[in-house]
């Protein structure tokens, strides 16, 4: 830890580290009971359940915009206040009493919680160069399940012996969000790893033709994640009738999984490539899904459940690594932004359809058609190639490195 200090790089990581782990735990223990919440206090229904889901939406899919309003402050304030923004949302889910006094708190803290996914990403991959990226983010997100777990473990022990209710949950979750504001604020410029005196340059507005297969991975990931997002735990609390106990229990589970695979997975992309990984990971999604769909038992609906969570962050990870190899330096945070929108173009309108369709059919519908897109991501995953797909910009990057190498070589 003392070595980690010396550099910036090194400082950064273990700032990154905390914010990570406190954001982990409150977005996280937020999600574990919240889904009980509206189904035990707040009685929504399952069309409800799907509406909620597409204004918890809401705050991606205007990300770009929020991006492009505040360009010019760097991405660590960005964060810090995103955090802060997050646990005053969610210390006002205490105040909800039905389906319309929560929607408000449900969009503050979407807009927090949308960007900070975004920002710590671009943070994350700045700590370091390229061939590395997957590596350090899939460690960070280790380090957020840390922080998960964490979460788990307190919300499985504080409800089982009663010693909390939801709302003062929501309060501590809402401290928490702070502390990880805290801890970044103080986050070192950094390019490639190395130190800059002023933060690196962003465009406000970034859609360029060139990005396009990475578009079509983020509104197709939008869409796929938001089916299990929006139902897989309704489904383990309303038909396999899961308490809060319960499900805090299999998402320990899952949690610890995440937490001992994500570093790997992460070197996975850096040495197989994204073609190839998110590749296996489609596949690996039609089978988690159509499983989901079809279990009749708890045992294997949770081990379904937990395969899908596992693979899960192989997609956005993937899907970043591939847009920094391809796009210009300055393009990276902005374009990040532009595909969480995307992403939730598709998050928005799913949830809602889904919910409607469950008036009329079964909840494995819905998952069904997850499967299907699934297989059309699977689709554009087959295309990618980074090196030939490189902007103009990247590529007289790229050759302008090479060039000094072998000057130097000489």
């Amino acid at each position: 830890m003392r070595e980690m200090w010396r550099t910036p790089a090194g400082r950064g990581f273990i700032m990154l580290a905390v914010m990570s782990a406190a954001f982990g735990f409150a977005m996280n223990a937020q999600l574990n009971i919240v889904t009980n919440y509206f189904n035990d206090v707040l009685h929504l229904t399952g069309p409800q359940f799907g509406y909620i889901t597409a204004i918890r939406e809401i705050g991606g899919f205007v990300l770009i915009f929020l991006t492009a309003l505040f360009y010019k402050v760097s991405l660590q304030r960005l964060t810090a206040g995103a955090l802060v923004i997050l646990g005053a949302g969610y210390a006002l889910f205490s105040l909800s009493h039905d389906f319309w006094s929560v929607v408000p708190w449900v969009v503050i803290t979407s807009f927090g919680m949308h960007t900070v996914m975004q920002t710590q990403t671009y943070l994350g991959m700045s700590l370091t160069t390229i061939p590395k990226s997957g590596a350090v983010l899939g460690r960070l997100g280790a380090v957020s399940q840390i922080g998960t777990f964490a979460a788990l473990i307190m919300i499985l022990v504080t409800f089982r012996l009663n010693w909390l209710s939801f709302r003062p949950t929501f309060i501590i979750l809402g401290i928490v969000a702070v502390i990880g504001a805290l801890a970044i604020v103080g986050f070192p410029h950094l390019h490639e790893g190395q130190p800059r005196k002023v933060p690196p340059k962003r465009e406000p507005i970034v859609f360029r033709r060139v990005y396009h297969y990475y578009y079509w991975l983020c509104l197709l990931d939008g869409a796929r994640q938001q089916v299990f997002f929006s139902f897989g735990l309704w489904v383990l609390v309303d038909r396999f009738k899961l308490d809060v106990s319960e499900v805090s229990m299999m998402m320990l589970g899952v949690t610890f999984l995440c937490m001992v695979s994500a570093s790997w997975l992460g070197r996975m992309i850096d040495r197989h490539g994204e073609r190839k990984s998110l590749s296996l990971v489609s596949l690996a999604y039609v089978v988690a899904l159509g499983g989901y769909a079809l279990a009749n038992h708890v045992a294997v609906a949770c081990f379904f459940y937990l395969v899908y969570s596992v693979i899960a962050p192989v997609s956005y990870i993937g899907a970043s690594t591939y847009l920094r190899k391809i796009a210009a330096p300055e393009d990276v945070s902005p374009s990040l932004a532009m595909g969480v929108t995307l992403s939730h173009a598709t998050s928005v309108i799913v949830p809602i359809f889904a919910g409607y369709i469950l008036n009329f059919v079964g909840y494995q519908v819905p998952f069904f058609l997850a499967c299907g897109i699934a297989v059309l991501a699977l689709a554009v995953t087959l295309r990618l190639d980074p090196v030939k797909q490189r902007c103009p910009a990247r590529i007289a990057l790229d050759e302008k490195a090479a060039a000094a190498v072998a000057t130097c070589e000489e």
